[in-house]
């Protein structure tokens, strides 16, 4: 899809889109016509009343710029949200690739209604993310993506806008594109090719650890949780360094658990194909070092992924088992499927002593629980700093890619005590299954203010997750767009 901006509806278009307010007979910059199309234009405006996602297409015959006009209903204006356009505009982009066109115009809203730039910028991340399709195995591919046109009012700022927008969507879709992968298409391995590949082309440096050096430096978590797969486990680094040479940089951390069989502690047979996306928070650090490295963000941020396969065979871990972290610390090992938060430790330890960070974020699907507690549309955040936490939740607000605070004291962190080690992989029970997950990653944490965010529930679509245009079916990108705002504004 190409983007580009207009200063005025004269350029000929297939599809004039324009968005309407709910029980509003205004129709935000569209010109004068003739009695005909005028009244044609007012009947659709009575019989869709602009409710939210609603879409209504006039076809325009005579000499005029445009072959259609699509009016797309925004809502009351009271209840446009930092989403709305973003959703509507990925009906009308997913409206103009039904119709089999080749571009598409859309007028952006009036600043009396949503500020410029944020109206370009939903426009663009709606209509790109709207049209992504994961079809890399099917036979017959999704038609190709129509060019979108934007009027508004031209600038510097305006063309910027434009250009940043794209990145951010790129780094969503790229992030989709690789979550989507099957476990026998993606290995750890797998990862770290495309962590070199994004590194040499935005000239990032990419450091990948394997095996027989990851125990060797003392990775016993992400060595034990990988032992029992053929597909040898990875520790992939990526680092951003266009900030001033004292500037300590903010360390994000993605669990990449390429497929969750649950090890030896097997997982039930139902659902199990999902466990491919297990691998997500790692797939959202790869399309945040790339979107980073893209937009040229004068800031330092270093991308951390330790990546393994679950597997049950003759050397996989065990329960019962006690292992030695990178931190000095040991776990007593009480069910191999708690194996995200090993592999987390290791390397939220190891990018605590190696990089002195300001910040540390870490992203994984680590527990069922979260799903429990907050369902499939926000995720857990859980931290050792207010000043950290809350800079994210602006983010959250901003972005609205929504995220609840729960909380960690020593009550949770006595919940994972262990007798025979210093901590177990599991609480007590199925209690506060996503504190005391939380708990376990904050031992691996000596000072550094750091912030875990549980993405369990919203990494890819499920049966309660909410239809939004932007996010087809599959993995969702979630946290790119998040920490994208976060990183530009902290």
């Amino acid at each position: 899809m190409k983007i580009k901006s207009e200063s005025s509806i004269k350029k000929k278009t297939s599809l004039l889109c324009v968005f309407v307010l709910e029980d509003s007979n205004k129709v935000f910059g569209l010109p004068k016509f003739d009695i005909k199309i005028t009244s044609a234009i007012n009947q659709s405006l009575k019989d869709m009343k602009g409710k939210l996602g609603e879409i209504s297409i006039i076809p325009i015959s005579g000499e005029n710029t445009m072959q259609r006009i699509l009016l797309a209903g925004i809502g009351k204006k009271e209840k446009i949200t930092k989403d709305t356009i973003r959703f509507v505009s990925g009906k009308i982009a997913q409206k103009a690739r039904e119709l089999k066109l080749k571009e598409f115009s859309i007028i952006s809203p009036p600043s009396s209604v949503v500020e410029p730039i944020l109206a370009i910028s939903q426009i663009i991340e709606g209509s790109k993310m709207a049209l992504y399709k994961f079809d890399k195995f099917k036979s017959e591919k999704t038609e190709t993506d129509p060019d979108l046109t934007i009027i508004v009012s031209k600038s510097n700022r305006i063309s910027k806008v434009i250009k940043s927008s794209e990145i951010v969507a790129d780094g969503v879709i790229f992030t989709k594109s690789i979550a989507n992968l099957p476990p026998n298409e993606c290995t750890p391995t797998t990862l770290a090719n495309f962590a070199k590949t994004i590194s040499k082309k935005n000239k990032m440096k990419c450091i990948v650890i394997s095996e027989p050096e990851l125990k060797k430096k003392g990775f016993g978590g992400i060595s034990a949780v990988g032992q029992g797969s053929k597909n040898q486990p990875k520790l992939i680094i990526l680092e951003h360094s266009r900030g001033s040479k004292n500037e300590k940089p903010i360390v994000l951390v993605g669990k990449a658990v390429t497929f969750d069989t649950g090890g030896i502690s097997l997982k039930p047979g139902d659902k199990m194909d999902e466990m491919k996306f297990d691998k997500c928070g790692g797939c959202t650090v790869l399309g945040i070092m790339k979107a980073v490295s893209e937009l040229k963000l004068p800031i330092n941020v270093v991308g951390i992924i330790p990546s393994v396969e679950n597997m049950p065979g003759g050397e996989s871990y065990r329960p019962g088992d006690i292992i030695k972290l990178y931190s000095g610390k040991t776990a007593e090992i009480l069910n191999t499927d708690a194996e995200g938060r090993l592999i987390l430790a290791d390397a939220l330890s190891y990018g605590e002593k190696h990089y002195s960070p300001k910040a540390i974020i870490d992203f994984a699907t680590l527990t069922g629980a979260c799903i429990v507690a907050l369902g499939t549309n926000v995720a857990a955040i859980l931290s050792n700093d207010e000043k950290l936490t809350k800079k994210v939740l602006d983010s959250s607000k901003r972005t609205t890619e929504e995220v609840w605070e729960l909380p960690l004291n020593q009550d949770y962190m006595d919940m994972i005590k262990s007798d025979v080690a210093d901590m177990k992989n599991v609480g007590i029970g199925r209690a506060a299954g996503t504190i005391t997950a939380a708990a376990f990653l904050k031992n691996a944490i000596e000072k550094t203010p750091w912030t875990h965010i549980d993405i369990a529930g919203v990494a890819w679509t499920q049966i309660a997750t909410k239809d939004k245009s932007y996010n087809p079916k599959g993995a969702t990108g979630f946290g790119v767009r998040l920490i994208l705002d976060y990183l530009q504004n902290s």
